[in-house]
């Protein structure tokens, strides 16, 4: 017996997670929001100089998939990340690609 049990929720809940940041403008978005950072709609759009309807699509999968939590302060929302694990694993693969 292998002692090695594999939960196959958790699995697809994080398989999900990678598939949902697995898109260069998502991965700027959560190295953008790294170190607790918090930013709305529109300071993220102006950073990355794209058009505000592409930031909300691509906020809105980070969050739907359970990447980001938002909140909203009067008519902004702000959203973060909701694990500093997220960041870990950009810098993994920032490190990996610089190694190639």
């Amino acid at each position: 017996m292998n002692s090695l049990t594999l939960d196959v929720d958790k699995l697809e809940a994080a398989a999900s997670k990678l598939r949902a940041i697995a898109h260069p403008m998502r991965i700027a978005i959560i190295e953008l929001l790294q170190d607790g950072k918090k930013m709305s709609v529109t300071e993220i759009y102006l950073k990355l100089k794209i058009e505000q309807a592409a930031a909300s699509h691509h906020l809105n999968i980070l969050k739907n998939k359970g990447v980001l939590e938002s909140r909203r302060d009067g008519k902004k929302i702000y959203y973060t990340l909701k694990s500093a694990a997220l960041t870990e694993i950009i810098h993994c693969i920032n490190k990996c690609n610089a190694e190639e």
